[in-house]
């Protein structure tokens, strides 16, 4: 025991951009939700874009479907499961606490942002943000973040990566929603944003509360020096005496 606490979830290298980037989604998150409030109908620019991916056939339609899926209840269940189990196989319970962490504050987030904005789909259906799109963006952010920390990526490699990650998983979702008709564009582009404005933060109050409860368990400060251990050579008893008779036999 050296009474170190765990891996960071949001390198540090990382937590600059991360940052700003979170601040400018939720300042994303904010104009959207204002501009669309209490809405029913489609703008132009959604109405463009859904006649422009509605009506996919096979096999679109069912990569569609696959992709909604995990956005469900049941299928957001089998994804968190399944990344948190990867984090405990490689020893990372502060990661997994993170997965969990991050996609519940996610969707807690879109669910009450939801009744604020009051925009509709569909009849009285809710829809912005959506949820799925933020859930799927929150797991590939999550998933970068931890990878980006495993193998050390830089600031400027690091950021690039799971920004595009979260993209990628963003657009994927977002297509989806929009080919089904269960969402405006519009809806799944303030569901990115908010899953960019709500995961660095989750990561760094799962880094705080993890090394301050470390630091107590450990009767260690919360954030010890990196060359700080519990047990260095020279603060053992025997040590000491090993040294006392070195200066001894100097002297002599």
């Amino acid at each position: 025991m050296t009474g170190r606490p765990g891996p960071a979830v949001l390198p540090s290298t990382l937590r600059l951009w991360s940052g700003l980037i979170a601040c400018i989604a939720a300042l994303g998150v904010l104009v959207l939700g204002v501009a669309y409030a209490d809405e029913s109908e489609p703008r132009e620019s959604d109405a463009r874009i859904f006649a422009a991916v509605d009506g996919v056939g096979p096999p679109w339609r069912h990569v569609a479907v696959v992709t909604d899926f995990l956005g469900e209840p049941v299928g957001a269940v089998l994804l968190v499961t399944a990344v948190v189990t990867g984090c405990l196989l490689l020893r990372h319970p502060r990661a997994a606490v993170f997965v969990v962490t991050g996609a519940g504050l996610t969707v807690v987030t879109t669910t009450l942002l939801k009744p604020v904005v009051g925009r509709t789909i569909h009849g009285d259906n809710l829809s912005y943000p959506s949820g799925h799109t933020a859930f799927l963006t929150a797991i590939a952010l999550m998933v970068s973040l931890l990878a980006a920390g495993r193998l050390r990526l830089g600031r400027a490699a690091g950021t690039a990566f799971v920004f595009a990650a979260g993209l990628v998983a963003g657009a994927a979702m977002g297509w989806a929603q929009v080919a089904l008709g269960s969402h405006y564009a519009t809806d799944t582009l303030g569901g990115w944003c908010t899953a960019l404005a709500v995961l660095p933060v989750t990561a760094w109050l799962v880094d705080r509360t993890a090394d301050r409860l470390t630091g107590r368990w450990a009767g260690l400060p919360a954030h010890p020096p990196d060359d700080w251990t519990t047990d260095r050579p020279s603060d053992r008893p025997s040590d000491r005496r090993t040294e006392r008779r070195a200066d001894a036999g100097r002297q002599q």
